[in-house]
């Protein structure tokens, strides 16, 4: 073998080695974001999830909005993604318990009641005014002290929950997605699909509990979407009962 030969051999072969190397590389970089996603939403491979679906207020009981239906697909890409299963139920069909199975539940109280019921349970600093008739407090939201008026088209705002039950191992967590409108359900899943990483990074396996706002849904849709606050711990701190009214009456 002359110099020649051997030289276009040997750069063959350190080619070769160096494609390996890359693939490896890649390889274990991919799998390692895969782990940690799985790890964030609870979705290992071939673990199965619930979807939670509502329906439209005042509408037939499996009715489902299109902007929930929306959503529904965002919530399916990222399960696929992670290489597990997902199962819709019906609001009202969900009677399992906390951390069996990844839990994604989608919509408001008024339409939801499996999201009713884990707002009373897990999040007892939130109140959601459920009035079906209307008036400048429908759907407004109340999170400690602080009241968040619904704007249709201009300003709403969606809560957005990674929530975790106990503290044992292999415990699934619950993700809520609880809007003042339809449209910002789908923001808050779609918001969840882009910042997965980022929120896992800070709050870790923790729970946590944002509030969104959907910026001027008419002109942009669900794109636009403000965090305005992580409001955690005021959600998971029971709101003050009011005092009783005085009785005005007097005995004669």
């Amino acid at each position: 073998m002359n110099d020649d030969v051997r030289n276009i051999v040997l750069g063959v072969v350190a080619a070769a080695i160096s494609a390996a190397l890359g693939w490896l590389a890649r390889t274990y970089l991919w799998k390692r974001r895969l782990r940690r996603k799985q790890a964030f939403f609870g979705l290992p491979d071939n673990s199965e999830s619930l979807l939670v679906v509502n329906r439209e207020a005042g509408g037939p009981e499996l009715t489902v909005m299109r902007f929930d239906v929306f959503a529904l697909l965002e919530l399916a890409a990222l399960i696929k993604d992670c290489g597990a299963h997902a199962q819709v139920v019906a609001h009202d069909a969900a009677q399992q318990g906390f951390g069996e199975r990844t839990e994604f539940c989608v919509g408001g109280p008024s339409s939801n009641r499996r999201m009713a019921a884990h707002l009373h349970s897990l999040l007892p600093g939130i109140q959601v005014n459920t009035d079906a008739e209307p008036g400048p407090d429908r759907g407004a939201f109340q999170i400690g002290s602080e009241c968040y008026l619904l704007e249709p088209g201009k300003g709403e705002y969606v809560i957005l929950a990674r929530l975790i039950a106990g503290q044992e191992r292999g415990t699934r967590p619950v993700f809520l997605f609880c809007g003042q409108r339809a449209i910002t359900n789908q923001a808050a899943t779609r918001y969840l699909a882009r910042n997965h990483e980022r929120l896992a990074r800070k709050h870790g396996g923790n729970s946590f509990v944002l509030l969104l706002k959907v910026v001027n849904s008419h002109a942009y849709g669900p794109d636009v979407v403000e965090l305005v606050a992580d409001v955690t711990r005021a959600a998971q701190t029971p709101l003050p009962t009011p005092a009783p009214a005085r009785n005005s009456h007097r005995a004669s």
